[in-house]
């Protein structure tokens, strides 16, 4: 009974992104030709027929562990000693872009494929936090925080406009949503939405990852700082996210 009360939620899961995503298509002219970076994210283990599309500030350094031992065939044994850093070293896993077309199709229709999502919003705040107010990410202070300030604060100091590690969650919010962002380029991994992080991949198992760090009053807390429209702009951003995953919306949310 367990199993089947597992198989009827997984499967109601899947029904609802594909459903979400036949409306989208339906509802949208946009059509996006699929690249080698758009199956980078979903990673391979041959020898248990698994795919496994990781999303970052979802539980994603634990899953590419336990990835790691599945595919290492006996280099690894403990997830947890695999250092984090060294979870993320591209070479350490197999992704779904480094096969041939025809390879790519097969595991796609026979793997079982799955991913762990969030509370879009949570996610969000959670990327804001570890990338714009921790002093040792400096790589993306210095690539994003630099761009954000330039942009969005007046009468910026200079040390902001070098270090730009200082990005206050209404800029960052300010970024998200401006047209200019979209024509930059995908957004970056750790702030993208899931959607678009799991292109067709549809049929995929999906688990929902609750986070201990950054809660849902916390994430109340910092949109409580940016102005309604801000807000609106952001939901609209993250809207298939949403509903493709069954969040239902924030009520903290100003939308009107």
């Amino acid at each position: 009974p367990e199993l089947s009360g597992a198989a009827v939620l997984h499967q109601t899961r899947r029904d609802q992104v594909v459903d979400s995503c036949r409306a989208y298509s339906a509802s949208s002219r946009k059509r996006r030709v699929l690249t080698p970076a758009d199956l980078k994210h979903l990673v391979v283990d041959e020898d248990h027929e698994l795919i496994y599309c990781y999303v970052p500030k979802v539980a994603c350094t634990n899953w590419k562990r336990v990835m790691m031992v599945l595919t290492g065939r006996g280099k690894y044994s403990d997830p947890m000693e695999i250092p984090s850093n060294e979870a993320h070293i591209p070479s350490n896993l197999k992704t779904l872009n480094q096969y041939s077309i025809s390879e790519i199709n097969h595991r796609l229709k026979n793997y079982l494929k799955f991913l762990f999502v969030r509370e879009p919003f949570e996610r969000l705040v959670s990327a804001y936090r570890n990338k714009f107010t921790l002093k040792y990410n400096s790589s993306f202070h210095k690539r994003f925080g630099t761009r954000i300030i330039r942009r969005y604060r007046k009468n910026a100091t200079q040390e902001a406009l070098v270090n730009g590690a200082d990005v206050k969650f209404k800029e960052f919010a300010e970024y998200l949503v401006d047209p200019a962002t979209q024509r930059d380029g995908p957004l970056n991994e750790h702030w993208q939405t899931v959607y678009q992080l799991a292109t067709r991949a549809t049929s995929t198992t999906t688990c929902y990852a609750k986070s201990t760090r950054t809660t849902d009053a916390m994430t109340a807390q910092f949109f409580s700082n940016i102005s309604t429209q801000q807000q609106i702009q952001l939901y609209q951003l993250y809207k298939l996210d949403f509903l493709m995953y069954n969040y239902t919306t924030p009520s903290y949310l100003r939308m009107d």
